[in-house]
């Protein structure tokens, strides 16, 4: 999966970021004189990190950010079918691939935004870990119960998290006994909640989720590499804030915020 860069932007990236660095200084002159309404799309497992970024971006511009949280495969098919979105962030390349492939991107404007890595989570109750190298230890910490995943043939997180189970030798035992779910939140939840003894969820999700633990770490070399491309669409109800928006997220305080919340922030050009 190759990481995929703007080359064209109409200003640079370093003229573009030197009024967001620092968003939550702002004086009050910097604010947006006539704001407008931004709409973002974006992979569930960005909700927390997004939200609170949604937040800064708010009170330093005036612009008021919505971000609607869901599998990357949701959001494309609502994008394909004319959804009043403003900027798209997903969880996989494909799904964006896809849009740009039917020009519902600004090709111009997209960029490879975070990295993640996957991990087995289990209650915060359980004192367990469990080795992925040994099939037997993986089904007695399962017991009686589900596998929580996100959707495996559509949502990245279950994508990459079956490919990860087939390379380790554990997927024709545990495919059978996959809960699926939406998006890899809804997925976490289960776990979170007792209805599934074991759930495969992001990095990030589990550092969000007090309810449940790390109990195993899937090796980054079992699935294709975790990449969050991100890009304004061409129907952008408001595509200037979009792309300040986008502008802000790689900048080094919002870097910074999804580094705390578990992501792996990717260099950007200056």
């Amino acid at each position: 999966m190759s990481r995929r860069l703007s080359t064209s932007r109409p200003m640079s990236r370093r003229a573009a970021l030197a009024g967001l660095a620092l968003t939550v200084a702002w004086p009050a002159t910097a604010r947006a004189t006539d704001p407008a309404a931004l709409t973002v799309f974006a992979a569930a497992s960005l909700a927390t990190a997004l939200g609170a970024l949604a937040d800064r971006f708010s009170r330093a511009t005036g612009h008021r950010v919505t971000v609607s949280p869901a599998g990357s495969s949701v959001l494309a098919r609502q994008i394909q079918h004319g959804a009043p979105a403003d900027l798209f962030i997903s969880a996989n390349a494909d799904w964006m691939d896809l849009l740009e492939a039917e020009g519902l991107i600004r090709t111009d404007s997209r960029v490879d935004l975070l990295s993640n890595r996957l991990v087995l989570v289990a209650s915060a109750m359980s004192a367990r870990t469990v080795d992925l190298s040994d099939q037997w230890d993986v089904t007695d910490a399962l017991g009686s119960g589900r596998l929580a995943m996100a959707l495996v043939d559509a949502v990245p997180a279950g994508i990459y998290g079956a490919a990860a189970l087939r390379n380790l030798g554990l997927w024709d035992t545990l495919a059978p006994r996959v809960a699926q779910s939406d998006n890899v939140r809804a997925a976490l939840a289960l776990v979170a909640a007792g209805a599934a003894p074991l759930g495969v969820v992001y990095y990030s999700d589990a550092h969000a989720e007090p309810r449940v633990r790390i109990v195993a770490e899937i090796p980054t070399d079992s699935h294709p590499p975790i990449v969050y491309p991100a890009a304004v669409l061409t129907g952008a109800p408001a595509p200037a804030v979009a792309t300040q928006f986008l502008d802000y997220l790689t900048s080094p305080p919002a870097q910074e915020l999804f580094r705390d919340e578990g992501f792996a922030p990717l260099p950007q050009p200056t």
